[in-house]
């Protein structure tokens, strides 16, 4: 079984960075390294790293900095193969089989017994079991699309460890085996990105396959570039006040830190409501807009005009 032809996503690592960064997703040398050689050495690409550093978004911004469809599939306890793979659509079958009624008719008359009938309506299960009722799920059409996509496997760690069985499967061979179709192979090779949050520990089959890359929060310099770039009409002073004031906290015993997204969030509420420098009142009432947990509010209250200071 000949695997599809790798194309790598980007000729070299500089213009991944450049093709990335115009998306604006801004990584540092070491992410993008590994990313690009993912996408050469036709390897599945697993990203690990708390929640709210980008993990997902990374996908995102390669899906649409090469211009290519995203096929995203949640996992969650209890993901099967059905919501993974594929299905069979039951209801268009059966609707078929009542349009067919009298072809069926003919061919069971003069059937001897019951096992002849169902003798000769196994022969015609082919009509019944055809790539027109198979329903694809994000794998299964990842592997065949006609031209390569991202293939988004997010939270893999949520999912159940039986799952990761079968994406050996998928993401070795890049085929699926369907039992009454064969073996169906890939059409072109996806860019593969798997993300996980540590909920769980992963199997070590599954880490051999993949190339590894771990994210953690941005230094204060690159959340900076980062709020310049996504909030331009931020005031310099606020956006360096702002950042500062995220750092800070997140190195706080907080339940959850505020991920990227929710520092721009902030960035773009304070913008909203005309500020052009932290104020501990501001920040007071705006502070539901970074923090998600009461607890996290109630620990970081106190201590605003340090803080903001």
């Amino acid at each position: 079984m000949a695997a599809p032809p790798i194309e790598p996503p980007f000729p070299t690592p500089e213009a991944m960075a450049a093709a990335l960064e115009a998306e604006g997703y801004l990584a540092d040398r070491d992410a993008v390294v590994v990313s690009w050689l993912a996408g050469a050495l036709g390897r599945p690409l697993l990203v690990e790293g708390p929640p709210g550093v980008g993990k997902t978004e990374l996908a995102k911004a390669v899906a649409r900095a090469r211009g290519t469809a995203l096929l995203r599939l949640q996992c969650y306890e209890g993901l099967d193969e059905q919501k993974a793979l594929y299905e069979w659509e039951y209801g268009k079958q059966l609707l078929y089989t009542q349009l067919l009624r009298d072809a069926l008719g003919a061919t069971l008359a003069g059937a001897k017994d019951l096992s002849e009938a169902v003798d000769r309506v196994a022969a015609h299960e082919a009509a019944f079991f055809h790539e027109r009722f198979l329903i694809e799920r994000p794998l299964l059409r990842a592997l065949r699309s006609e031209s390569p996509v991202v293939l988004l496997i997010d939270e893999v760690d949520r999912a159940d460890p039986e799952l990761e069985a079968m994406l050996l499967e998928v993401l070795s061979d890049f085929a699926v085996s369907v039992p009454e179709l064969g073996t169906l192979e890939a059409r072109s090779m996806p860019y593969v990105v798997l993300t996980s949050n540590a909920t769980r520990e992963l199997t070590e089959a599954l880490r051999r396959r993949c190339l590894h890359l771990t994210l953690s929060f941005p230094d204060a310099a690159r959340e900076l570039a980062i709020v310049r770039r996504a909030v331009p009409e931020a005031s310099e002073t606020l956006a360096r006040q702002l950042v500062a004031f995220v750092q800070s906290v997140r190195a706080s015993e907080l339940q959850k830190a505020p991920s990227i997204a929710e520092t721009i969030d902030w960035a773009r509420a304070l913008v909203l409501l005309g500020a052009r420098a932290l104020e501990p009142e501001l920040v007071r009432t705006t502070l539901g807009v970074l923090l998600k947990r009461a607890e996290d509010v109630r620990r970081v209250t106190p201590e605003l005009a340090r803080r903001v200071g």
